[in-house]
């Protein structure tokens, strides 16, 4: 809410200017209730009525909209309100009244024309809210259908476009129409010819991206009309893992119902019972295991299902896929095993729990090697101790970091590296990105891990590694403190 007030300019007596200001929210939240309306009186005639005064906005933008994109310099300098009316028209449009929504899109037409459309998306692309710049936009009926604009959808078609026309992150008009979950779109389009299987697009296809969002009634219309329940592609492989990533129940239900193969490989996830289980959907895990779904799968992020609770601490997921006959050791996946990557994130119960399972504390493997690495290098002490109890080797080699001793030295963990050192890590093991724990804190800078390392006998003349040797690295990387300190040192 503004209003205007008259204020006195200094210096010219009488004069007066107006002024925009900014009203209370108060006045806003007063004007818009029911209170207002049923005052008796002039005042009444003030209030707001939420509806109304969206369909008066949504006249307003479209018009000015109009008028811009088709005015031979489209600049925020000619038309101050542009960038206002590119991007909320639609909002105004959906919030009027049913009876005034067909002439509001009747009006709206003429942004979606083929000449003007691309001024309107360079102001504000409604596909990409951050950014607008594209070398060629998708066609009108893209937008149409994204927007959900049913009736300018309808006229694109009747005037020639092409209802399985390519382009867009979505890929094709009812993809996108079946993502934003627009039921009447996506039926005109089935209707008109469109093709529920195409590919392409970040989901794939329709299907999947219905069951990403969780329309239920979009997910069973697409299959009526024929959508391949199995169809690979996209960033979930397929609709089943999709709506099982999301946590949609009844979509999985549905699809299940309707042949989807539960143990369907592909997509960021493997398969359908790691996505749920990476999410920590307890519900859909079971339905899926119910179902038959193999808990020792293989592939995607995590390598199988068990790692990825573990990596994400979902406890009581861990538990009952052991209790499925998860096999706790399994190999595979960014962290190489259930207990790396519990370790790597600090799930000290779930650690506790895959220990008691008889997990090998010493299995290789992944990006940190071993979980002694991965604890160490995130700088979880007590997982660390724990591991070390448990009979972690302390100078097991491998991983980025070849050691947990190098890896707690590279991030600076001055307990972490202690801790390593009282329990007989060699100071001066080979292997890794930085060849020893001595040149990993040289170049990270770390003066207390250096002199900690030193003061065990590290040797300061070791080569190997990135940067050769501790010195180079400090130097390298401007730490003139350790520079100093290495070449102060006098060994013992």
């Amino acid at each position: 809410m503004i209003r205007l007030i008259d204020s006195r300019t200094e210096g010219e007596g009488t004069g007066v200017e107006e002024t925009v200001r900014f009203c209370h929210y108060s006045v806003k939240e007063y004007l818009m209730s029911d209170r207002i309306t049923q005052l008796k009186g002039s005042a009444s005639a003030f209030a707001i009525r939420v509806t109304e005064a969206h369909q008066l906005a949504a006249s307003i933008t479209v018009v000015y909209l109009l008028t811009a994109i088709q005015s031979e310099s489209v600049t925020t300098d000619r038309f101050p309100f542009l960038g206002y009316a590119a991007q909320f028209w639609p909002n105004h449009v959906h919030s009027s009244t049913t009876k005034e929504r067909p002439s509001l899109e009747y009006k709206a037409r003429g942004i979606f024309n083929s000449k003007f459309i691309s001024s309107w998306l360079e102001a504000y692309n409604p596909e990409r809210k951050y950014y607008s710049f594209r070398a060629t936009f998708p066609p009108p009926l893209y937008y149409s259908s994204i927007l959900g604009f049913g009736d300018i959808a309808e006229w694109l078609l009747n005037n020639g476009a092409n209802v399985n026309a390519q382009g867009g992150d979505y890929g094709n008009a009812l993809q996108a129409a079946s993502a934003k979950g627009h039921e009447k779109v996506v039926q005109l389009l089935l209707d008109k010819g469109a093709n529920v299987n195409a590919q392409g697009g970040d989901y794939g296809n329709a299907l999947q991206a219905a069951s990403a969002k969780g329309h239920e009634k979009l997910v069973q219309l697409l299959l009526d009309k024929g959508a391949n329940v199995n169809a690979q592609g996209g960033h979930y492989g397929n609709a089943l893992q999709a709506a099982s990533a999301k946590g949609h129940e009844k979509v999985v239900q549905l699809l299940l119902d309707k042949g989807a193969n539960v143990n369907a490989q592909g997509g960021l996830y493997g398969n359908a019972l790691q996505a749920a289980t990476a999410k920590g959907h307890e519900k859909v895990v079971q339905l899926l295991l119910d179902k038959g779904a193999n808990v020792n799968a293989q592939g995607g992020h995590y390598g199988n299902a068990l790692q990825a609770a573990s990596a994400e601490g979902h406890e009581k997921l861990v538990q009952l896929l052991l209790d499925k006959g998860a096999n706790v050791d399994t190999q595979g996946g960014d962290y190489g095993n259930a207990l790396q990557a519990a370790s790597a994130k600090g799930h000290e119960k779930v650690v506790q729990l895959l220990l008691d399972k008889g997990a090998n504390v010493n299995a290789q493997g992944g990006y940190y090697g071993n979980a002694l690495q991965a604890a160490s290098v995130k700088g979880h002490e007590k997982l660390a101790q724990l591991l070390l109890d448990k009979g972690a080797n302390v100078n097991a080699q491998g991983g980025h970091y070849g050691n947990a001793l190098q890896a707690a030295s590279a991030k600076g963990d001055e307990k972490v590296v202690q801790l390593l050192l009282d329990k007989g890590a060699n100071v001066n093991a080979q292997g890794g990105h930085y060849g020893n724990a001595l040149q990993a804190a040289s170049a990270e800078g770390y003066e207390k891990v250096v002199q900690s390392l030193l003061d065990k006998g590290a040797n300061v003349d070791a080569q190997g590694g990135h940067y050769g040797n501790a010195l180079q690295a400090a130097l390298t990387r401007g730490h003139e403190k350790v520079v100093q300190l290495l070449q102060n040192y006098r060994p013992h």
